[in-house]
């Protein structure tokens, strides 16, 4: 529990550094993709740190492409 509050603490200190020069020279896209990939970063951190398993993006990647593999590999037999 203490490395999700230590997780909050920095999130809130990078909030403090860049919304405000984010909001003085009314960057709003830029300020929407930054919270978009704090708030992605932020919840895959917390998961890690109370142990939750996270899949890995290759295994995805492997069983989409496992099923082509195999049938290219039959018809080169």
């Amino acid at each position: 529990m203490v490395a999700v509050a230590g997780i909050l603490v920095i999130v809130a200190v990078i909030l403090a550094i860049d919304v405000p020069h984010l909001l003085r020279n009314k960057l709003k896209k830029e300020l929407w993709i930054f919270s978009i990939l704090l708030l992605f970063g932020t919840v895959l951190s917390i998961a890690q740190a109370l142990k939750i398993k996270i899949p890995n993006p290759l295994d995805w990647i492997s069983a989409i492409y496992k099923p082509l593999s195999d049938m290219i590999e039959t018809l080169l037999k």
